[in-house]
């Protein structure tokens, strides 16, 4: 029976160290390729083959290469018919692991509703990564993800969550946290939330800020709790 191989990709450039060597097996087994951006996955895994089988040589040619990029949905067809010519595929996306908060999840879907088996690889995930670092709930935790690219549905989801906010200052212990990050301007991402933003929409709810990050090169966090006399 075939498969599809969920292969994690490094969050960082230097840090090849977080992917295990057994995934190069996965790799090996893979006939077709459905990769975020083809340029920068052929050159991690020659990198990774560099690194986990020194002395070997992975034959890039060799391997069928799928774009998905933003148009995931439109090589879907394609994707299927792969799977049911017998060929085992990888699906690769630009940082951390597929389908989670990155392309790949529709195509897990098409994979899972004919009946493929889906084989997910450990890896780094930056959201996990953010969670274990956060000193938040692990056992309850709420991930909301990437904004929306189009003008008018980022404006709509933004708004949403500010609505939003409310109801999880009531999920939340009175002990809790809730962390809320946006892209710094210098990451030159465009964005309408801003630090001052966040904090007058908390301090609204009764929320306060006590600490704010830089969580990478792009993105800044602020953490709010409960007021002291409301704990």
């Amino acid at each position: 029976m075939n498969k599809v191989y969920l292969i994690p990709c490094v969050i960082d450039e230097k840090a090849f160290h977080t992917i295990p060597a057994y995934i190069t097996d996965a790799v090996k087994e893979c006939q077709v390729f459905f990769v975020e951006n083809e340029r920068s996955a052929r050159r991690y895994l020659k990198q990774l083959w560099k690194i986990h089988l020194p002395g070997q040589e992975i034959i890039i040619d060799n391997y069928e290469w799928f774009p998905i990029h933003k148009a995931e949905g439109n090589v879907r067809s394609a994707f299927i018919q792969k799977l049911k010519e017998g060929k085992n595929v990888g699906i690769i996306s630009e940082a951390g692991c597929p389908g989670v908060a990155d392309p790949g999840q529709l195509l897990v879907h098409a994979a899972q509703e004919i009946n493929v088996e889906v084989k997910p690889l450990i890896g780094p995930s930056s959201i996990l990564l953010a969670l274990m670092a956060s000193g938040m709930n692990g056992q309850q935790f709420q991930f909301v993800g990437y904004l929306p690219i189009d003008n008018h549905e980022r404006a709509k989801a933004i708004k949403e969550l500010e609505t939003e906010l409310p109801s999880l200052k009531e999920q939340i212990n009175k002990d809790g946290i809730i962390w809320v990050s946006w892209y710094k301007k210098s990451s030159g991402k465009a964005t309408e939330v801003t630090e001052d933003m966040v904090r007058n929409t908390a301090l609204a709810i009764g929320l306060v800020d006590v600490k704010v990050c830089a969580v990478d090169e792009n993105w800044s966090g602020l953490k709010l709790v409960y007021r002291l006399k409301d704990r």
